[in-house]
């Protein structure tokens, strides 16, 4: 009997990391004119944004990061839809930053430096095309940026295998629902969070050591 219930915790424990699925309830069109004045917009999508918006709260000159979904023709997506592949949305995050503190490129540098970009409809245990590697471009910069950054890159020699990040111009952001803002701060228990995304957050941390916020400098 004991056997059985340690198989029986051990199918849980998998489980509860194998992805960010939870339930739902539903989402609403962000209004960009409501932008704070000074501020610039950034889109990517990079796997379970629980993962993203964690990586960027840290960085210094972002003021906010929202998780929602982008990228599809679905109006007001839920996250059961988009999480179990029923939509062509992906799971993103939406960047406010002050471009006086940092620039659009550092926010790419970062980016491309916390996930696969070169994973084809998957980041890690998170398996789909909702998980895919995308950035939606607010300009025609931001485009040449992303697009050089890629070319770089895949120059570089970094990767073994070519970059498969999305380019696509910015649609729809829909933001998640509430419960699924700030994530990672509000549920550090989650095996999730533990096994997944802390490893990322101090892989930012490590790699860009001069864009951490003082305020998470000293977290464990």
């Amino acid at each position: 009997m004991q056997a059985f219930y340690t198989v029986i915790l051990s199918v849980l424990f998998n489980l509860s990391i194998s992805s960010c699925h939870s339930s739902t309830e539903g989402s609403t069109a962000v209004n960009l004119q409501s932008v704070q004045d000074g501020l610039e917009v950034a889109t990517f999508a990079g796997g379970c944004f629980w993962c993203t918006e964690a990586v960027f709260e840290r960085v210094e000159g972002v003021k906010d990061v929202v998780s929602g979904y982008t990228g599809g023709k679905e109006e007001n997506p839920t996250y059961y839809q988009v999480s179990y592949g029923e939509t062509t949305h992906a799971e993103a995050v939406q960047i406010y930053f002050d471009p006086e503190t940092i620039s659009y490129q550092q926010l790419l540098d970062i980016f491309f430096a916390t996930h696969d970009p070169t994973q084809l409809n998957r980041q890690g245990p998170d398996i789909g095309a909702q998980y895919r590697t995308a950035v939606f471009y607010h300009s025609e910069e931001q485009k040449k940026a992303v697009e050089s950054t890629i070319k770089q890159l895949d120059e570089s020699g970094l990767y073994a295998k070519k970059i498969v990040t999305e380019v696509k111009p910015y649609g729809k952001f829909w933001l998640a629902e509430d419960y699924h803002q700030n994530y990672y701060e509000l549920n550090p228990g989650n095996p999730y969070i533990i096994n997944i995304a802390v490893p990322k957050v101090k892989k930012f941390k490590k790699q860009f050591p001069q864009w951490v916020k003082a305020s998470y400098a000293n977290e464990k």
